[in-house]
């Protein structure tokens, strides 16, 4: 099913008006009729699909933040190393120098 049909098919209760230049109007309309979807439709697919992208973007740069902030404080706050950890560092050393 084409996405224009998804959105004709969904029930639609809300509505939303903008104010366009003539020549962002012809824009649409052009890229509307390449598409082979209403000016209507064309409209709200690209939102909706710009919409989705920007929550996205958004969301990956918080957690990314939040990762980043997490690595930080392990480095700078990290515990002293193991025992099982401290051995294998002096297994790794001798078997080294061979």
């Amino acid at each position: 099913m084409a996405q224009h049909e998804a959105v004709e098919k969904e029930s639609k209760k809300e509505r939303l008006e903008a104010r366009l230049t003539p020549e962002q109007k012809k824009h649409i309309e052009h890229a509307a009729s390449i598409k082979g979807t209403s000016v209507s439709d064309f409209v709200v697919l690209s939102a909706d699909d710009a919409a989705v992208r920007t929550i996205h973007e958004h969301e990956n740069l918080k957690l990314n933040e939040s990762a980043r902030a997490v690595f930080v404080n392990a480095l700078l706050e990290a515990p002293a190393p193991g025992r099982r950890l401290a051995a294998a560092a002096k297994r790794y050393k001798q078997r080294a120098r061979l």
